[in-house]
């Protein structure tokens, strides 16, 4: 897939963005003494590549190669419901795949996502492992917190605190879904502006 472009500010390029990534898998590291009870478990689309390359980095840092799960949020989400016979608001999402290939209980499971905003994708993916098993513990790393939350949720590991307004958004590009890295501060679309 072509890399999107768009209009916007560069907020961080390549080499920030790993920077920033190997802080947070730090943390991460430091956070969780029990690194064989610690997954990271990637919310898609890019909270896949984070978690992805996070696990590569917590490997170089701890010695430990942490258990990797993938989540995804449709069926949990709470703007896709159809009411009362009526058309969806929003374009439908396309269902991916979850995957957990390890045992939750006793785990803790370190949700990872790319923005953070209202919250509601993070209790999406808390009800959807849920479903799954209980884990001892659910931690939050996002690689960008915008502010703008309208659930009471607060991340335990943040690459970036950018403040945005209402007509902003943060675009994080990721080389394996946008083939550039980089996080970008790009105008809101005029349509998402109005929706709903």
């Amino acid at each position: 897939m072509a890399a999107q472009v768009e209009a916007g500010k560069v907020l961080l390029d390549s080499e920030a963005l790993n920077r920033t990534l190997a802080r947070i898998a730090h943390e991460i590291v430091e956070g969780n003494r029990d690194l064989e009870r610690t997954a990271l478990v990637g919310i898609h689309t890019r909270g896949v590549p984070l978690a992805q390359r996070l696990r590569r980095h917590i490997a170089d840092f701890g010695g430990v190669e942490v258990a990797l799960g993938i989540v995804d949020i449709t069926f949990h989400r709470d703007d896709v419901m159809v009411r009362d016979g009526q058309a969806p608001r929003h374009p439908q999402p396309v269902v991916r795949s979850t995957r957990l290939d390890f045992p939750l209980e006793g785990m803790t499971c370190v949700l990872v996502d790319d923005v953070l905003s209202t919250g509601r994708t993070i209790r999406a993916a808390i009800e959807t492992i849920f479903e799954y098993g209980r884990p001892a513990r659910v931690q939050l790393a996002c690689l960008v917190d915008r502010g703008h939350r309208e659930l009471p949720i607060r991340p335990d590991y943040v690459g970036k605190n950018l403040p945005t307004s209402r007509g902003e958004r943060i675009q994080v590009q990721l080389v394996e879904v946008d083939e550039v890295d980089r996080i970008l501060l790009v105008p809101e679309p005029e349509k998402g502006r109005h929706d709903g």
